[in-house]
């Protein structure tokens, strides 16, 4: 990574947190990278995964019993864990494109952590984030102060460009095992081994993996969080459909991929056709100033258009989006914001003080009420799914009649069409990070 772009992130960070400081009253913020937990009735430890927060000051992402001291006007201090232990791996000490920017000590023990905490500041003017169990008696400061928070989280919708280079890393990394996975589906792999190809062309495990991947084939499809990963393998008879959706890391930014294909051509490869224009469309429309729960409805629009133009409705677009009839077939919102988390925080935030915009109430899962502003990254992700729960709802209501049931069950067995790309709003224009991938 060029070590500018992190001093112009770090000199951006460090003005944006000394201002939020002030304005909370705080003079010293103490970030926790969050300890193992032990899985229940056992010796073994759940995978780690590092406070958000912590990483959003450092890129450390995978080094317990860490902290960040970050103290107003002050070059930060990172307390970094690095015990004797030949049991497992024991990172070695930064000396990478960040490090010059923090002054770095050494823990062998977590308590060692402690002599650092008090420091010059009064506990009444320090602030810690985190999860403080196993912190009783430690000099943390006020744990995770509500307004502190606020002004974090709707920062972090604002990317510098060294976190836009993170994020078309991850982008490149994830297009890269997309096509993997894809050839995988060709060559008649089970969802596991479809999987396992993902992750060998990543290059990243299971426990850096952003989220869980979903791969499913055929009617799995449906299914909006499928991760049971079948070992199965069907016969090429069988194959109908497949849709990925997985991404990868980059210093702790994530990306977030979505993809159908149909295994030979017919009125299901002709519908991820349909709505892979559809999704370009969408991104197109980003601009400046947009509301992006109208984004959403116009998105409903256009999936009721295709509803209609594939015979599985027979009413108008307008009348479908109108009595709810296209949320049967899309029920999840349109996309999210996408950063050191794969749903980032900050998406229905009111303003950098706090408050919460609710997303339009027949819309209830749109992760994101904000106005689209220069700087923020998105997902954008339209579905189309045959869902037998939502459906045996749909025909059992009035809104029965305007469908078209033998479509319905003709297309049942494909599960559905997701395509999602990750788009940096810059002021004059839409970079689509993943479309850029795929054209390399």
């Amino acid at each position: 990574m060029d070590k500018n772009l992190y001093a112009g992130h770090i000199a951006t960070l460090r003005n944006r947190y000394d201002a939020i400081l002030e304005e909370c009253g705080y003079d010293t913020l103490n970030v926790f990278s969050g300890a193992p937990k032990v899985q229940f009735l056992d010796d073994n430890h759940y995978p780690f995964k590092a406070n958000p927060q912590f990483k959003a000051l450092v890129p450390v992402t995978d080094n317990p019993h860490s902290w960040v001291i970050y103290r107003r006007g002050q070059k930060p201090r990172l307390l970094f864990y690095r015990p004797v232990d030949f049991w497992h791996y024991v990172p070695p000490a930064p000396d990478t494109f960040w490090s010059d920017h923090y002054d770095i000590e050494l823990l062998g023990k977590p308590a060692d952590a402690k002599a650092f905490l008090g420091g010059d500041s009064s506990l009444e003017k320090t602030a810690f984030i985190g999860e403080a169990q196993g912190l009783d008696g430690w000099p943390i400061g006020t744990p995770n102060p509500e307004a502190l928070i606020a002004r974090l989280h709707w920062a972090r919708a604002y990317k510098t460009p060294y976190e836009m280079a993170c994020l078309r890393e991850a982008n490149r990394i994830a297009v890269g095992a997309h096509r993997a996975a894809e050839d995988a589906f060709r060559n008649g792999a089970s969802e596991f081994e479809i999987n396992m190809a993902y992750l060998g062309a990543a290059g990243q495990g299971e426990n850096r993996m952003p989220y869980g991947n979903i791969v499913a084939l055929n009617s799995h499809a449906a299914i909006l969080h499928y991760t049971h990963l079948s070992s199965e393998r069907l016969p090429a008879t069988e194959l109908k459909s497949f849709l990925i959706d997985a991404g990868a890391d980059c210093h702790g930014y994530a990306s977030d991929i979505t993809r159908s294909y149909a295994y030979r051509d017919g009125d299901y490869a002709a519908l991820v056709r349909a709505m892979d224009e559809i999704q370009q469309g969408l991104v197109a429309q980003l601009q400046v100033g947009l509301a992006y729960p109208d984004l959403h409805r116009d998105c409903h629009l256009r999936v009721a258009e295709i509803l209609q133009r594939f015979g599985v409705i027979a009413t108008s677009p307008e009348s479908a989006v109108e009595s709810g009839l296209s949320r049967t077939f899309l029920p999840h919102g349109l996309g999210h914001f996408l950063g050191l988390q794969v749903h980032d925080v900050g998406g229905h935030q009111t303003a950098p003080e706090g408050g919460t915009t609710p997303p339009p109430a027949e819309y209830p899962f749109l992760r994101t009420t904000r106005t689209i502003e220069a700087g923020q990254v998105f997902t954008i992700e339209p579905g189309l799914y045959f869902i037998d729960s939502l459906l045996a709802e749909l025909k059992d209501s009035p809104l029965a009649k305007e469908v078209n049931w033998d479509k319905v069950d003709a297309f049942r067995p494909y599960g559905g069409v997701r395509i999602e790309d990750n788009v940096i709003v810059h002021p004059d224009r839409v970079e689509n990070m993943t479309r850029d991938c795929y054209a390399e």
